[in-house]
């Protein structure tokens, strides 16, 4: 196993250093309070609160023990896996589901050949209790279907500007979340975030971050 580094270790000859990984964390627990995360029992992140990212952290390639515990405390994790990250991943660790039963998920964020008039979006469906969804424009003009818990689509292409976004029921016109003012800048490459819980608090939102991969490049 290899411990998480913050920056490279190897000023000034960085152009040496073994080649980093990057991964973010995202709390999408919505009944789990803040949280300290460890990576091989070194802290990586403090009071991490729900729906909330990191930045993007480094990793040389290898098995990392992560293991998760409300802020301020260190016994008893509410979370102890392992999680293996690839060499020239950019990616997302998402915490999912709800307390006591959570998991990780880690998503990819591939590079992608970028048009510069057009935006890169998929969907990622982190809601633990909401049904397969459609993601629609609300004309109905459909973007992703049948989107299930724990699932990420492939990515499709748009035109850059700002939309409304509708989440549906899969199959039906009921709509169960609408995102006004969804913004999408050109040339940029965007996850769809749906969490929170459906008819419970926190209720279902969406996050829109930046894929890191609009802006972090592997090559040395």
């Amino acid at each position: 196993m290899h411990n998480a580094l913050t920056r490279c270790p190897y000023e000034p000859y960085c152009s040496r250093a073994p080649q980093f990984s990057y991964v973010r964390l995202l709390h999408a627990v919505p009944n789990a309070p803040a949280v300290d995360v460890y990576a091989n029992n070194k802290v990586i992140a403090r009071n991490l609160r729900y729906g909330s990212f990191t930045e993007y952290l480094p990793f040389l390639p290898g098995v990392y023990n992560i293991k998760i515990f409300p802020a301020g405390q260190k016994v008893n994790p509410v979370l102890n896996a392992d999680i293996n990250i690839a060499p020239n991943l950019i990616g997302t660790i998402a915490v999912t589901g709800e307390l006591p039963n959570i998991s990780t998920m880690l998503l990819s964020e591939p590079p992608l050949q970028i048009q510069p008039n057009r935006v890169y979006i998929r969907a990622a469906h982190l809601s633990p209790n909401a049904p397969a969804v459609d993601v629609t424009l609300p004309d109905g003009k459909l973007l992703f279907s049948n989107v299930k818990f724990r699932e990420v689509t492939n990515y499709i292409d748009i035109n850059p500007g700002t939309y409304t976004l509708q989440l549906r029921i899969a199959g039906t016109n009921q709509v169960v979340l609408t995102v006004p003012n969804a913004s999408f800048k050109a040339g940029r490459i965007y996850t769809v975030y749906a969490v929170g819980l459906a008819g419970k608090n926190p209720p279902l939102q969406a996050l829109l971050p930046l894929d890191g991969s609009s802006y972090i490049n592997l090559a040395r």
